[in-house]
């Protein structure tokens, strides 16, 4: 059975209470040790900054280059891929130096883009300039469609025209017609 953390494993539950216990524990005995004489001062200081000695031990021996060995028959065989690229640990500090300290140059430079980034950009602007001048009515199919829409509205107003003379065409038609019926219904009556 795998170990690890999967559902129905044991549980542990911190117990604060046991830990002040050992805290108070080690404690004594440093207390103790002090009065003995068995530790002193730098002892101490050591275990308390236990992390930044060894952070300098790092920090040293990245300056040289570690030379990793081999695993199985690599270590036999001498091969130099020149394809290889060994990499080399590098530091926080000189990957920001050379980033920005490079007379300010990188940070202004336009990135490096692919062929097919470059190309969708200058379609993008190039698309962009045509509907601009297509809204203004520089290019010729804007200058076509003002055409066809002049075209569109004279005949639109010349329907419309026509559709208003009939109406008052009719109207006229009409109350003539009523006139005629009045003028008989007069004549009638008298």
């Amino acid at each position: 059975m795998p170990k690890g953390k999967h559902k129905g494993g044991r549980r542990q539950f911190t117990n604060f209470e046991a830990m002040e216990a050992q805290k108070k524990k080690e404690e004594k005995e440093r207390q103790w040790r002090k009065e003995q004489g068995e530790e002193t001062d730098s002892d101490e200081e050591k275990e308390k900054s236990g992390s930044s000695s060894s952070s300098e031990e790092s920090s040293s021996e990245e300056g040289e280059v570690k030379e990793l060995k081999a695993k199985g028959v690599g270590g036999l065989i001498e091969c130099e891929n020149p394809n290889r690229v060994a990499s080399k640990p590098k530091k926080v500090t000189t990957i920001n130096t050379t980033a920005t300290g490079s007379g300010g140059a990188s940070s202004t430079a336009k990135p490096h883009l692919s062929r097919r980034e470059r190309e969708e950009i200058e379609k993008q602007r190039a698309t962009a300039h045509y509907r601009k001048l297509h809204a203004e009515g520089k290019t010729d199919e804007a200058r076509a469609d003002l055409a066809r829409l002049a075209l569109i509205r004279q005949q639109r107003e010349d329907a419309a025209k026509k559709k208003e003379d009939e109406r008052k065409a009719r109207e006229a038609a009409a109350t003539a017609k009523r006139d005629q019926m009045a003028k008989a219904l007069n004549k009638k009556k008298s």
